[in-house]
């Protein structure tokens, strides 16, 4: 076969075309590997949750708080075939208020860190019995002398003092409630504990048609999660706190909120006809209580992990942004890449994220990343002047890749307009990149250097002397 037919078929695959197709490829083989590095992410951060339940089982975990309610025993007699059976009746106060006081601490375990409160809790609670009971079972028959007050708590670990009730002239310290032998309250998904019942008795105030009011004191301490239900048929919560980064969730808002640095004040307000549970009922009830939970959560301004993960959603586009700038440079400097040495560029990339997740684990996410991106953009730009032999490739390389990386962090930032800040940027290098091969004959072979002659034989690096 002559040279001109072997040359014939050997430009199709090693025209320009064909190079940006295979520069694309590996672009995108080279985001398989980043699915073991969001495994590690995944894996520290179960290790973060670990250390959060260690610290939970001395400090108590997240907390929920119920404030006081009145249960009053009674009995269904035997009527045909049905045998006599007991319940628990419920009363919810007319009014509930308390004001909440927390001060927190990072508690610390080797390289995480969990943020532990303390909180004072007053309760002040305003008991209406007229027209009670409205919704008992019929011919139920109460048992007034053994009514109890009743305060929820989800982790008491916690508790940093016995929880003390005033109730008229009286004072108690609660213990586990008798009138349901120590039963605890499944809540729904916005508090994914259960309550656990302390109780006091509530025999001479506790009466048809009384009217009395009650005081509660508690002092525990949790992690993370600060959470109150609606135990009022209208609530009131006023809290304080130094911590300056609060998050509030559940199904109320506050009212109002004022953050500093130097911490928070914030007041929530849940009228009846918004707290959706009947003023009285059975048992039963306590469990809709769920609904009504309201929170703050202590939490740190920026997760490492949930950072690291945003960032490495935009790999597959910042690695094939870093290819197709090296391809152009390429093109235009006359020199050829080989595929082997994108894999190194892509690899460079791959532990950027490496860098930044074990960084950021001791000194933040911000300053993290500021180390990792400025290490990487220093090697890839670096080798940029190696691979082209120019430090005029290697200044353009450096130029382009920081505004890259610091689009990268922009985007971290940019929540609710990343991705429309993304979709622009991407949008603009595509537009670039057509903009200067617009006159490029991709049939043809890329532009090679011209190689420098081997020294003659028997002289320079092959000479005998």
């Amino acid at each position: 076969m002559s040279d001109l037919s072997i040359t014939a078929l050997k430009l199709p695959f090693r025209s320009t075309g064909v190079k940006l197709i295979v520069v694309c490829f590996l672009a995108l083989v080279m985001t398989i590997p980043a699915l073991f590095v969001w495994g590690l992410i995944d894996d520290r951060s179960q290790r973060a949750d670990e250390v959060v339940k260690e610290v939970s089982t001395s400090v108590g975990g997240p907390q929920a708080f119920m404030g006081p309610v009145l249960a009053i025993p009674y009995t269904l007699p035997a009527r045909g075939t049905k045998a006599e059976s007991h319940g628990v009746y419920i009363v919810f106060p007319a009014q509930t208020e308390a004001v909440v006081n927390t001060s927190t601490e990072v508690r610390h375990r080797s390289l995480f860190k969990v943020p532990a409160y303390r909180s004072q809790i007053e309760y002040h609670a305003s008991f209406d019995l007229a027209g009670v009971p409205a919704m008992a079972p019929e011919n139920a028959v109460f048992d007034w002398t053994r009514a109890e007050f009743l305060v929820g708590v989800t982790d008491s670990r916690g508790a940093k003092s016995d929880i003390s009730l005033i109730a008229g002239n009286n004072s108690f310290s609660l213990g586990p409630a008798r009138v349901l032998s120590g039963s605890t309250m499944n809540l729904p998904p916005v508090v994914d504990e259960q309550v656990t019942f302390f109780g006091a008795p509530a025999r001479g105030m506790a009466q048809p048609d009384a009217k009395f009011e009650v005081n509660a004191r508690l002092q525990f301490s949790g992690a993370q999660r600060l959470s109150f239900l609606a135990s009022g048929r209208t609530t009131t919560v006023e809290m304080k706190g130094d911590w300056p980064h609060p998050s509030f969730g559940g199904n109320f808002l506050p009212t109002t909120q004022n953050i500093t640095p130097s911490g928070f004040e914030a007041t929530w307000s849940v009228p009846f006809i918004a707290r959706g549970v009947p003023a009285e009922g059975t048992s039963e009830i306590l469990s809709r209580l769920g609904r009504t939970a309201f929170s703050v959560s202590f939490v740190e301004l920026a997760d490492p992990y949930q950072s690291v993960t945003r960032s490495l959603k935009y790999a597959v586009l910042f690695i094939g942004l870093v290819f197709l700038s090296y391809f152009l440079f390429e093109v235009t400097s006359g020199r050829r890449v080989h595929p082997a040495q994108y894999i190194l560029i892509g690899v460079a990339q791959l532990i950027f994220y490496l860098l930044l997740l074990s960084i950021a684990e001791r000194i933040g996410f911000d300053l993290a990343f500021l180390i990792a991106a400025a290490a990487t953009v220093s090697l890839i730009s670096l080798y940029a002047t190696w691979v082209f032999e120019s430090k005029v490739y290697g200044l353009r390389a450096l130029g382009l890749f920081s505004a890259l990386y610091g689009l990268i962090y922009l985007l971290l930032r940019l929540e609710d307009e990343a991705l429309l800040v993304g979709a622009i940027a991407s949008f603009l290098a595509i537009a670039a990149v057509m903009y200067l091969t617009r006159r490029m004959d991709w049939y043809g072979a890329p532009p090679v250097s011209t190689p420098v002659p081997a020294p003659a034989v028997g002289g320079g690096y092959f000479s005998d002397r």
